[in-house]
C-alpha cells in the first residue's frame, strides 16, 4: 500500500495487511467491512484512510502486491541457466512450495478477481499472463531441443498451472503427505506431462521419463 503523509507507520500498515489477508480468505471482499478490519487492527476506522483511500485500493493493493512478489521469486529461482527439464523442474518445485507457504494470498488472487474493477482486474491479469508466459517460455525451449514433447504448448502450460496452483485449497501441513511428498509427486506428474507419454496424434517416442527424473535429481 502506498502510505499517505500523516500515517502512524510500517508497522501498523503490515498489521494492517495480515488483519486483512484473514479478514478476506475468512469472509470475502463482499462480507468484509473496513470497520471489521479497523477493529482486528485496533486503530479507528478513520485511521485505515492514510493507507489506502477504500475497500477496492485495499483489495488491488494485496492482490498486485502478491503478484510481484511472486514475479519476483520466480525470476530468482529461475536465475541460473540449464536445460529445459533443469528450468521446469525449478519452476514446479518454486510453484509448489510458494503456494504451500503462501495459501491466504495464493487463494484470494484466485477467488476475488471478481472482485476486482475492470482497471485493476485488467493490471492482475496481464501479470498473470507474463507469470504465464515464463512457464510457456520453458516448455517451448524443451520442444525445441527435443526435451520435451506434446502437441500444444499453451494447453500444456495451463494444464500444468491448474494442476499446481490447487494445491492451496486442500495441502495441509498436518496431513498425510509431506512437503516434500507432494513435490515430487507434482514434480513426476509434470515431467510424464511433457514427456508425452500416453498422448496421440502420431507425436514421436517420447524421451524416456528416467532421463528428466535423473536431470531433475542431478540439479537438486
Amino acid at each position: 500500500m502506498a502510505r499517505i503523509a500523516g500515517s502512524s507507520g510500517p508497522r501498523t500498515e503490515e498489521a494492517i495487511r495480515r488483519a486483512g489477508l484473514q479478514l478476506l480468505y475468512t469472509h470475502g471482499y463482499a462480507a468484509m467491512s473496513l470497520r471489521q478490519l479497523a477493529g482486528a487492527v485496533g486503530i479507528q476506522q478513520g485511521s485505515l484512510y492514510n493507507y489506502f483511500r477504500n475497500k477496492q485500493e485495499f483489495l488491488f493493493d494485496l492482490i498486485r502486491s502478491h503478484m510481484r512478489d511472486l514475479h519476483a521469486a520466480l525470476d530468482a529461482a529461475l536465475r541460473p541457466e540449464g536445460s529445459a527439464v533443469a528450468r521446469l523442474t525449478r519452476f514446479v518445485e518454486f510453484h509448489v512450495a510458494y503456494h504451500i507457504e503462501r495459501p491466504q494470498e495464493v487463494f484470494i488472487c484466485y477467488s476475488e478477481l471478481r472482485s476486482l474493477e475492470p482497471e485493476n482486474y485488467a493490471a492482475i491479469i496481464a501479470m498473470r499472463r507474463d507469470y504465464e508466459d515464463k512457464l510457456i517460455a520453458i516448455l517451448d525451449l524443451g520442444r525445441a531441443t527435443g526435451e520435451f514433447r506434446f502437441p500444444d504448448t499453451k494447453m500444456a502450460a495451463y494444464a500444468i498451472l491448474a494442476m499446481l496452483s490447487g494445491i492451496c485449497t486442500w495441502y495441509r501441513p498436518d496431513g498425510r503427505l509431506s512437503r516434500d511428498a507432494v513435490r515430487e509427486t507434482f514434480l513426476g506428474m509434470v515431467l510424464s506431462l511433457v514427456s508425452g507419454a500416453g498422448t496421440a496424434g502420431g507425436l514421436p517416442e517420447p524421451p524416456l521419463l528416467a532421463e528428466l527424473s535423473r536431470a531433475g535429481a542431478r540439479r537438486r
